[in-house]
């Protein structure tokens, strides 16, 4: 024990040595950890240039976002497959339309095909139309129809004088005649014949919105003559049951198709009965758009 006392035993002063030496140790340990803590420089996040950095970062983040969306190229719309489809943002029931049309060795033709065919929106049609892309020589018959369509209009605007003088006996759609349908600005004796034709197979127009379904009548022409003729008394319309009638009976519906008659013909089969005409709703694939017209000449009894 003495021999170890010996090796650790200082006087005051050696102590007193020791223990500044300790202070001084732990004060230069102290400086080196927070001295860069001390020089660290405090960013200004209103300073222009770090605003300019991030305003770059942020644009090419745009850049690669927009970069990495799917890109649509010109294409034919006569052979949309179920995966471009829904690219495209069409739903299941518009491309089963699309493709039944083509199954019958159709084509579309222009923009106004496309969506009589497949019944898409407006806003859609817009959205993609400007990539349909349509063989030379239809976009050259497209052309020269659209050019003869408008000779026949200017020629009519020049007929509207002949009849200028002709008085209106009724502001009824359903009552006036072709000669009548001739006082508006546009309506020749083929269209006039054509209303009156269409209004007859309609039994009467019961939506000012039929007018539109005039083959061949442009829109603004239809909206000329709805300006002038309104529907002042609805039509009565020779409702037929749907329970008991038959197939040719149904498929003169005006707004019923084969396949639309063959769809009902088999919903109405397997629920033996129907109990409410608003079951035809529940046929899988009905044109939905189409039902208020088209049970104006259905009944359920």
């Amino acid at each position: 024990m003495k021999i170890f006392k010996s090796h650790f035993w200082y006087n005051k002063s050696q102590r007193n040595g020791i223990f500044l030496l300790v202070i001084l140790i732990v004060i230069l340990q102290v400086v080196i950890i927070l001295e860069p803590f001390s020089k660290e420089e405090i960013l200004d996040k209103n300073n222009t240039e770090l605003i300019a950095f991030q305003n770059k970062i942020d644009s090419l983040k745009l850049v690669e976002i927009e970069n990495r969306k799917p890109k649509i190229y010109p294409f034919n719309p006569n052979y949309i497959t179920d995966f471009k489809g829904e690219q495209l943002g069409m739903s299941l029931e518009e491309i089963d339309r699309l493709h039944a049309f083509r199954k019958s060795n159709r084509f579309v033709n222009s923009k106004e095909d496309f969506q009589k065919v497949t019944k898409i929106s407006d806003s859609l049609l817009i959205r993609i139309s400007p990539y349909f892309k349509f063989p030379d020589w239809v976009v050259k018959r497209n052309q020269q129809q659209q050019n003869k369509q408008s000779k026949i209009i200017d020629k009519l605007s020049s007929a509207d004088n002949a009849v200028a003088s002709h008085k209106v006996s009724t502001i009824d759609i359903n009552k006036a005649t072709a000669e009548d349908f001739r006082t508006v600005n546009g309506i020749a004796a083929s269209f006039s014949e054509r209303i009156i034709k269409y209004r007859s197979k309609l039994q009467g127009f019961s939506y000012p919105s039929q007018l539109y379904e005039v083959w061949g009548l442009q829109k603004k022409i239809a909206d000329k003559v709805l300006a002038t003729f309104k529907i002042i008394e609805l039509p009565k319309i020779q409702k037929q049951n749907l329970n008991t009638i038959e197939f040719k009976q149904l498929l003169k519906n005006p707004y019923i198709d084969y396949e639309l008659c063959k769809k009902i013909f088999n919903y109405r089969d397997e629920v033996a009965e129907l109990q409410n005409i608003s079951e035809l709703k529940n046929i899988e694939g009905f044109p939905l758009d189409k039902y208020d017209r088209i049970v104006l000449y259905l009944v359920a009894e």
